[in-house]
């Protein structure tokens, strides 16, 4: 079996390739950006591969196998639909789209596609550290989570002030950020969220073109009646870092950017042991490479999850930004 990639959007697209390139059976076909300069910049790195401004040379093409789609927020919902019903794998930055009217439309396309598999870059779940307290956490030694803490602390304002996300008519610091904290924590505790609450502001970014929240912290209740506190925070002063904390019956986590760390006493002074896997310890294209490992094993239940798991992870920041919206609690709705 061998996988035929078209990669759209050269910023962080531009990182997928080295991800599909550590197959032998996986191939970039085509490389497409609306920026003539970006498009032969990279194509210069990457000689040999087919060059395009139009994504739809890519979705449209029955050579390709696999859409890497990387374009600008906006754009992912139609390009996704659009490359499902031609029947190709995507694999998707995140957000995955913007509105509950396009989550249900790429659904409905996934649905009818069955053969077809889509996955996000949710990079968090191949950071060693959390992996290992992945590990922790199903073997029993926090005991039942009931309350966690999930901060996306960005600390790169210059990249919502300046860039590209300044220029949108809409821009979710929930949807593009604090979505990886949401999956870590589904994908950590296995647990449902039911409702949300949530509120934001853009004190930090004032007077600056960007015209959306640089802060938007959410109260997530789960289906146990465990809670959560999730927040995206773009605008900190502070380096990027994914705070964690875990509150378990039997133990607690915290993570810090030197460690991690563990205990299992109330104590004092019982001390805390040190999770010191290499965080984050990933780049962006390993989730890539696991991707179409996945694919080229044909391993369909461990997609199937993962594409569930996206879906799930979209359909709970959307239910965040209507209630910053509406400033209410609002019910998730997955279907």
């Amino acid at each position: 079996m061998s996988l035929r990639v078209g990669i759209i959007g050269l910023g962080v697209g531009e990182r997928h390739i080295a991800g599909y390139q550590t197959h032998p059976d996986c191939r970039v076909e085509a490389l497409c950006d609306f920026s003539p300069q970006r498009l032969a910049a990279v194509g210069a790195r990457h000689p040999g591969m087919r060059l395009t401004l139009d994504a739809d040379d890519i979705v449209n093409d029955p050579a390709i196998d696999i859409v890497s789609i990387a374009s600008w927020d906006d754009a992912h919902a139609r390009q996704a639909t659009q490359a499902v019903r031609q029947g190709k794998h995507v694999f998707v930055e995140k957000p995955l789209c913007l509105t509950v009217r396009e989550l249900a439309a790429i659904r409905g396309a996934v649905a009818e596609s069955p053969a077809v598999h889509l996955a996000s870059n949710f990079v968090l779940r191949s950071c060693p550290r959390f992996q290992e307290l992945k590990k922790r956490v199903s073997a029993g030694a926090l005991g039942n989570i009931y309350y966690m803490e999930a901060d996306y602390n960005y600390g790169r304002i210059h990249k919502i002030t300046g860039g590209w996300r300044a220029g949108l008519d809409f821009y979710s610091v929930f949807l593009g950020g604090a979505v990886h904290m949401v999956d870590l924590l589904l994908w950590m505790t296995g647990k449902r969220v039911a409702e949300v609450s949530a509120m934001g502001n853009r004190i930090a970014t004032a007077g600056t073109p960007f015209q959306h929240n640089d802060l938007a912290v959410a109260l997530l209740r789960f289906d146990d009646d465990s809670v959560a506190k999730v927040a995206a925070n773009f605008a900190c002063v502070s380096p990027h870092f994914h705070r964690l904390a875990l509150y378990g019956t039997t133990g607690t986590y915290e993570n810090f950017p030197e460690e991690g760390r563990l205990t299992t006493s109330r104590e004092p002074g019982a001390g805390w042991e040190p999770l010191r896997q290499a965080y984050p310890g990933a780049g962006k294209s390993a989730q890539v490479a696991w991707f179409v490992e996945q694919i080229l094993h044909k391993n369909h239940a461990v997609l199937q999850r993962h594409q569930d798991s996206v879906f799930e992870a979209t359909a709970v920041c959307l239910a965040v930004e209507q209630a910053m919206g509406l400033r209410d609690r609002i019910t998730v709705h997955y279907d």
